[in-house]
């Protein structure tokens, strides 16, 4: 088995800027489509009415784009806030922890990084996460089981994972394509809402039934391209943390350690499980299956590292 080699920081985070960039642009051009397949179906009476469909599009377009422009902005800057108070973490200091805040001083000192600010879950489950926007925001958040389970050397790997998620601009590039996918699933909830409590006629149910159908077709494509973005930036952070240590046996036995003991019982929003170093479903589960799983199978990362 070949093992993945680390692709350089400067080359991973042009590749991470460039995907940004197409992200800024394909969410909103999805939204776009959902709505002018909205005005096709909600104008159709015998026949596709084209030209009237993309008269009125035209007439949405500004609107759209202006409360696309708005939600992203809101999301965006709240971000912080938003993911500490669902994690439902607390700052760490120097002064309760001062194993911690060692090791990833001394790993940012040789990375030449800012040091990102420190929290904690009070959960005896094994996880970590990294998340911000810049550098006043980065922070790398662990759950007090990992500090309690893993040995230095191990615990050292696990942060020098989250270290590069920063480093690879992995967490901008998750946190964009979070808010957006949070557009459509609240799309859907507000719809199905509707359609659960609503009392219109019946040319209303059926504009409440293609939106949902629309919403549901562009959730579900927004959701691919979410898991697409996940699974390799974990082998990249693997391969990153490996190198940034010298000790890629060390962050294997963390892996190890980690599986099966990550779930943080807490979380109730997908979204912040995506963002953590292990979130790999039961294996029985629809989630567990190709496209459908945001991270790689912890055995694999295991076996690359072994093979460093």
């Amino acid at each position: 088995m070949q093992k993945l080699p680390y692709v350089g920081i400067l080359q991973q985070q042009r590749k991470n800027n460039i995907r940004s960039f197409f992200l800024l642009l394909g969410f909103p051009s999805l939204i776009l489509a959902a709505v002018w397949a909205f005005l096709m179906f909600t104008t159709y009476d015998t026949s596709f009415n084209f030209e009237l469909t993309n008269n009125v599009f035209l007439e949405y377009i500004p609107y759209v784009l202006v409360g696309v422009i708005i939600w992203f902005t809101i999301a965006y800057f709240a971000h912080s806030i938003s993911i500490n108070k669902s994690a439902g973490s607390e700052t760490l200091e120097r002064r309760t922890n001062k194993r911690v805040y060692n090791l990833v001083e001394n790993l940012c000192i040789s990375q030449g990084m800012k040091m990102p600010k420190l929290r904690i879950i009070q959960s005896d489950a094994l996880n970590a996460f990294a998340s911000g926007i810049n550098e006043k925001t980065y922070t790398v958040t662990l759950t007090q089981g990992i500090i309690e389970t893993l040995e230095n050397d191990e615990l050292e790997g696990v942060i020098a994972h989250e270290l590069m998620h920063i480093k690879n601009n992995d967490v901008r590039l998750l946190i964009i394509s979070i808010i957006f996918v949070g557009i459509f699933s609240f799309l859907v909830n507000i719809i199905f809402r509707n359609i659960l409590f609503g009392r219109g006629k019946k040319k209303d149910i059926r504009i409440i039934i293609i939106s949902l159908v629309i919403s549901l077709v562009v959730y579900f494509i927004s959701m691919l391209f979410k898991f697409a973005l996940s699974k390799k930036r974990e082998y990249m952070a693997d391969a990153g943390a490996a190198e940034m240590t010298k000790k890629p046996l060390a962050l294997a036995s963390a892996l190890r350690k980690i599986s099966g003991n990550h779930k943080i019982e807490s979380f109730k929003s997908e979204e912040l499980a995506q963002l953590c170093i292990e979130n790999s479903p039961e294996k029985s589960s629809f989630s567990s299956k190709g496209l459908f799983s945001t991270h790689p199978p912890i055995d694999k990362r295991i076996g690359i590292l072994e093979r460093f």
